[in-house]
């Protein structure tokens, strides 16, 4: 640790102690925070811009859980979770797994809570940055379906797909499909069947008619509906199955809060804990930068907490020298070899 902040490992002053980083951690306000959330944002204009000014650029919005097991600020009782959580909200890159943003939220908050706020400037800012002619999308589940998300999309003309809580007048949008699905299971002797098609569909709270892709399942535990409205002209059986991929970015907040601890916010304070979630959100910057180079060089893709045990979790000894600092690693450890992929002084090896 002290080699990566730019000491030496002898010689050099110690870091800081424990009781220095919980002052550390305590010490930021909301405007700090709001600079270091501003700082990850310039990161993510700065990275994605490297390979051009991309045409199109899809924001994957999502909410998790972080059960509380104390008495943090902020911490409440959600219905969804039942348990005592706080309630982050956090935006990927939906093509490029880049973690955008990360807001720390009160446990009773709902899903959306901060949503249009966070987009808006969100979009000001890759506006300002790439020009007006780049596409933004967004992609969300059922807890993002509010008519506040979709009016401004329509406004700013940005596309959204958005999942649908189900209700009576939906489910009669899909019922006569859904029983063409039952035929065509029985006579395919029970296999299991998935139908999508769209129609028009207007709520009571939204000011005009919206498209709506819909699907209908029978399986062999019974039958399933789902509902997602949408600003895209897609044919509906390929715009679900685009939809459906944004459950990749479970698997990025899984790596975020598993294999990185994202979920330990147990200071009291909610600002320290917004705090530590920003540093989380840097610490999943440096490792997805890894992951990056090495399946830029044909290693096959890995999760964040493989990439840990393999490349940083790893017993060596350190020998400061007087004109050098040597690091000494087992030869024969299994990560041995991407270590070498990533060293430029090696680029002859072979690749998986």
């Amino acid at each position: 640790m002290k080699l990566v902040c730019g000491r030496l490992p002898e010689t050099d002053g110690d870091l800081a102690s424990q009781p220095t980083i919980s002052r550390l951690e305590n010490a930021p306000d909301a405007k700090a925070c709001l600079r270091m959330a501003q700082a990850l944002g310039e990161l993510y204009v700065r990275e994605r811009s490297k390979g051009g000014v991309p045409s199109r650029v899809l924001l994957d919005f999502d909410a998790t859980d972080d059960p509380a097991h104390g008495e943090q600020e902020g911490a409440y009782y959600h219905g969804y979770y039942q348990e005592r959580i706080l309630h982050p909200l956090l935006v990927f890159d939906g093509d490029t797994g880049q973690l955008i943003t990360a807001l720390l939220r009160c446990g009773n908050t709902h899903a959306s809570r901060g949503t249009l706020s966070i987009l808006k400037r969100i979009v000001r800012r890759l506006r300002e940055a790439w020009g007006e002619e780049v596409h933004i999308e967004i992609r969300a589940d059922a807890g993002f379906a509010v008519p506040e998300i979709y009016d401004y999309c329509e406004k700013e003309g940005i596309g959204y797909t958005i999942g649908l809580i189900s209700n009576p007048r939906l489910e009669a949008l899909a019922q006569d499909l859904l029983e063409q699905a039952k035929r065509e299971s029985e006579e395919r002797k029970s296999e299991k069947v998935r139908l999508v098609s769209s129609g028009s569909y207007r709520a009571l709270s939204w000011e005009h008619a919206r498209r709506v892709i819909y699907k209908a399942e029978v399986l062999e535990k019974g039958t399933n509906t789902r509902f997602v409205v949408s600003s895209r002209s897609d044919e509906p059986q390929e715009l679900y199955d685009w939809y459906v991929r944004r459950g990749e970015a479970e698997g990025w907040i899984k790596d975020f809060k598993l294999a990185l601890k994202a979920d330990r916010l147990s200071c009291h304070r909610f600002f320290a804990n917004q705090f530590r979630l920003i540093l989380h959100a840097a610490a999943y910057w440096l490792l997805n930068a890894l992951r990056s180079k090495l399946v830029e060089a044909s290693v096959r893709r890995m999760q964040l907490d493989t990439l840990r045990l393999l490349l940083v979790k790893i017993g060596g000894r350190v020998r400061e020298l007087l004109t050098k600092v040597r690091l000494h690693l087992a030869s024969g450890h299994p990560g041995q070899r991407l270590w070498h992929v990533l060293s430029p002084a090696d680029p002859e090896l072979p690749h998986e």
